[in-house]
């Protein structure tokens, strides 16, 4: 439920993002039409994973994991390298030092841990250009 809830906590951010038109955010896969063709750039897919930090200042006496880490590779696609840098900056502004709140934990700013330049992509029958962006989301029980 923790890494369920630190995930929605991103993409609900991530979905306000700033700008004229909405982020177009998806969750692990993109969607493909009735034809069977993927959705067109751009958009921002997101891949979590999670861990519990064996930090001796965040585990409770019980010997549990206090810590809870969730990682965040987002794969901003456009049609180019500059709209692939206009999503970065605008997933940028939505994430980068936001404080989400998930029921139970104590949470802490998010973080940018690293960014890759756009390259090209013809793997889904296209040219896009694909950028990935690392964040990091952590919190402690209440």
């Amino acid at each position: 439920m923790t890494a369920r809830a630190h995930a929605d906590a991103m993409l609900e951010l991530a979905r306000a993002a700033p700008g004229t038109t909405p982020l177009v955010v998806f969750d692990g896969y993109v969607p493909k039409d009735a034809t069977g063709k993927r959705h067109p750039p751009p958009y921002a897919l997101a891949y979590f994973s999670d861990s519990d930090p064996e930090d001796a200042d965040s585990r409770p006496l019980e010997d549990t994991p206090g810590r809870f880490v969730l990682t965040a590779w987002w794969h901003l696609v456009g049609e180019n390298a500059a709209a692939t840098r206009a999503l970065a900056e605008r997933l940028r502004a939505a994430l980068l030092g936001k404080t989400p709140t998930v029921a139970g934990r104590v949470c802490f700013p998010i973080r940018r841990e690293e960014a890759n330049p756009p390259e090209p992509d013809e793997s889904t029958g296209g040219l896009v250009f694909d950028r990935v962006d690392v964040y990091r989301f952590a919190s402690e029980p209440a």
